[in-house]
């Protein structure tokens, strides 16, 4: 279950998290605006060891370059002996699709299991902490979908509180949504792109005279399209998405790659907007009943990666064994 604490576990020992889609209010959560996230079916997965020499992949200066990995071992094993820990990832990197987030939610549940175990929400808030060490910048709702698993609304409307957070002036609640059974489809336009620099340049942007506007604006949209997913309204839901994506324009994160992507969807798609920082990146789509390999063919022929997913209910998690020797790049 989503809720239950991870347990304490002996090292060797292997952890995963989900990676993430932003439906609504990507950006203007920072600023406090609401948002919807979902967890996603594509999993990050870390084996963790006891070694002679600490590594990450192999990389014995991982400690020092990796941004992720040092704040992990900072806040979440400082003194302890050296760790060889590998990581396996079904999210492309840098893609908006959470991999960060997923990291360091997957490393936060081995490292803590390791320690004696953690409650959920504690996980939450040590998962945050890490990738917002790493980043400087951002918002909890990458790390609390990787932990809590599911749709997921913070600052707006939803069912039961799951997660709490608070940074300075700002706080985010966030709430359950129940899950409307649908499949998505999100394409990776191969061109990465840095949460960080986006964040802060649409910061910059927000701080113009429409800044304030525009706010209002994504928060309207973010609410009507929560609701849209509560009420299951797919109608809805796919004019909010076309709006969110309208509104991401204007603060300057789109690009033509991810045009073209929605653009060669939209026959099959009811709506459809970029996800996650964005200026590269990824699109999501909720596809018309029946036609989500449609929605991903033709996103494909048009440059995409695509990926048919659904909600994954089970947020970060032990499991039972470590993966596999194949290795895949930490974010």
């Amino acid at each position: 279950m989503s809720g239950d604490p991870i347990p304490a576990a002996a090292l060797p020992l292997a952890a995963r998290a989900p990676g993430k889609c932003i439906l609504f209010g990507e950006h203007a959560v920072v600023h406090g605006r609401p948002e919807l996230v979902l967890a996603i079916d594509l999993p990050v997965q870390v084996g963790i060891r006891a070694a002679p020499v600490g590594r990450l992949n192999g990389d014995p200066d991982a400690s020092t370059t990796n941004p992720y990995y040092r704040t992990a071992l900072e806040r979440l094993w400082p003194g302890g002996a050296p760790l060889e820990i590998r990581v396996n990832s079904r999210v492309p990197r840098a893609a908006g699709l959470g991999s960060s987030a997923a990291f360091s939610a997957a490393i936060a549940a081995g490292l803590s299991a390791a320690r004696g175990g953690v409650a959920r929400t504690e996980l939450a808030e040590r998962a945050f902490a890490i990738e917002r060490g790493a980043q400087g910048v951002g918002s909890p709702g990458d790390t609390a979908a990787a932990v809590g698993g599911g749709y997921l609304s913070l600052n707006g409307p939803g069912g039961d509180t799951v997660f709490q957070f608070a940074e300075g002036d700002r706080s985010w609640t966030a709430r359950r949504i129940p899950d409307p059974s649908w499949s998505w489809v999100v394409a990776y336009s191969g061109l990465p792109r840095s949460t960080a620099d986006a964040v802060r340049a649409v910061g910059r942007r927000l701080a113009e005279p429409d800044g304030p506007s525009l706010l209002e604006e994504f928060q309207r949209v973010a609410e009507e399209g929560i609701a849209a997913v509560q009420g299951e309204d797919r109608a809805a839901v796919g004019r909010c998405l076309d709006a969110n994506h309208a509104l991401l324009g204007k603060v300057g994160v789109s690009h033509p790659r991810l045009e073209a992507l929605l653009a060669a969807a939209r026959e099959s798609m009811v709506g459809g907007k970029l996800t996650g920082a964005g200026a590269g990146g990824s699109v999501v789509v909720l596809p018309l009943p029946g036609r989500e390999l449609e929605a991903a063919r033709r996103m494909a022929r048009a440059g995409g990666l695509p990926f048919v997913v659904r909600p994954e209910p089970r947020g970060a998690s032990l499991v039972s064994a470590p993966p596999d020797e194949q290795v895949v790049e930490p974010p």
